[in-house]
């Protein structure tokens, strides 16, 4: 099976504007903000059965701002990557918003224009804007009082962000870490399809230990990392075993 493509070439979405030489885009109905208001919908009860001494609009402001802060760090993540695609003279295709999320698009992943340095440089500038900002809320984290909004926001943004700088570095194409590996091969020698057969080996470990973290959660009740940790085991050993590839062979 091969991965979905989220822009074609020859497709024509409508373009909103230019972002680091990139052209945002939506296609139909897909530039609807679909996930944000879900991802509200789950933060608002979550935090009623976090903070049931609250009233229900501060819950449901607090629901909203946990949005706000998640869907600001997956954009703000990916701008990251624009902006340093941009910077190293090869920017991104374009940035296709999905359901509210931004999806950078590159028509062809193993283009012979773009360097391994490039490749990897590129893939580095949404971790590297994580890192920077991870210690800034930790800091918030400590200076705000328990019990208050502010507090259980700032705690929510660390920990948010300490799971994208952790999740976008694992090996898995099609997230930072996969592109990072496989370019580093290529730099040291490899081609991409030998670098592509390394990294569907690293992928089937990865599925194995992905899988026992799930099983490890579920066992001490921690119900969305074990459903997460398990949705990556599935993708890691499902490109581990060539049943989802990045591109036609």
């Amino acid at each position: 099976m091969i991965k979905p493509a989220f822009l074609e070439r020859e497709d024509q979405p409508a373009v909103i504007t230019r972002i680091f030489e990139a052209p945002l885009v939506v296609k139909s109905w897909t530039g609807l903000p679909g996930l944000e208001l879900a991802a509200w919908a789950i933060s608002f009860w979550v935090t009623c059965k976090k903070r049931p001494d609250w009233s229900e609009a501060k819950q449901a402001g607090a629901g909203a701002f946990m949005t706000i802060i998640l869907f600001g760090l997956e954009w703000c993540h990916n701008l990251a990557h624009t902006f340093v695609a941009s910077r190293v003279g090869k920017p991104v295709d374009a940035i296709r918003i999905v359901w509210g999320t931004p999806i950078l698009i590159y028509y062809d992943i193993n283009d012979q224009q773009v360097s391994p340095s490039q490749h990897i440089l590129r893939a580095l500038g949404g971790p590297i804007f994580n890192a920077i900002l991870l210690p800034i809320l930790w800091l918030a984290r400590h200076l705000t009082s328990p019990g208050t909004l502010a507090h259980y926001l700032a705690d929510f943004a660390f920990g948010t962000d300490a799971l994208l700088s952790t999740v976008s570095l694992l090996p898995i194409p099609g997230i930072d870490g996969g592109p990072i590996l496989k370019w580093s091969l290529v730099k040291a020698g490899s081609s991409p399809e030998q670098a592509d057969e390394t990294v569907k080996s690293v992928n089937r470990y990865l599925g194995v230990g992905l899988a026992t973290a799930s099983g490890l959660a579920l066992n001490k009740k921690k119900k969305w990392l074990a459903v997460g940790a398990a949705a990556l085991a599935a993708t890691s050993l499902a490109i581990g075993f060539g049943l989802l590839t990045e591109q036609k062979k």
